[in-house]
């Protein structure tokens, strides 16, 4: 057990839509990504997915509507609610899913990490 500093997290990555798992609580990981532009329409059918925003903006496209997210905001996208991020170039922020969530659901793209292929940072 030993305390975690996100922005020293932040600082041993370069990737971009590459989450990166730094704790887990109750079967929840708590992951960080960075990203630049769009990552791929895709849904989460058993599992939310909370979104918050460290550094930049990023805005959470849903069918109905746009949420956009500046630092310090979040948001969750429900279970089976389909979901496109997108980000300014360099946007920084952190993700907590449970542990089964597929990157992209069930949607592969060239993009797509693995839940077992995901580092741990």
């Amino acid at each position: 057990m030993n305390k975690i500093t996100v922005s020293d997290k932040f600082s041993l990555f370069d990737e971009e839509w590459t989450p990166k798992v730094i704790a887990e609580s109750n079967g929840q990981l708590v992951k960080l990504a960075k990203g630049s532009g769009e990552l791929v329409w895709h849904s989460h059918e058993n599992e939310d997915e909370l979104f918050l925003v460290f550094k930049g903006r990023l805005t959470i496209r849903l069918k109905d509507r746009d949420i956009v997210l500046g630092p310090g905001e979040m948001f969750v996208v429900p279970k089976g609610v389909e979901h496109c991020p997108l980000a300014e170039p360099d946007t920084h922020f952190m993700m907590i899913e449970p542990g089964s969530t597929q990157h992209t659901g069930s949607h592969q793209t060239k993009v797509t990490v693995a839940v077992d292929e995901q580092e741990w940072i």
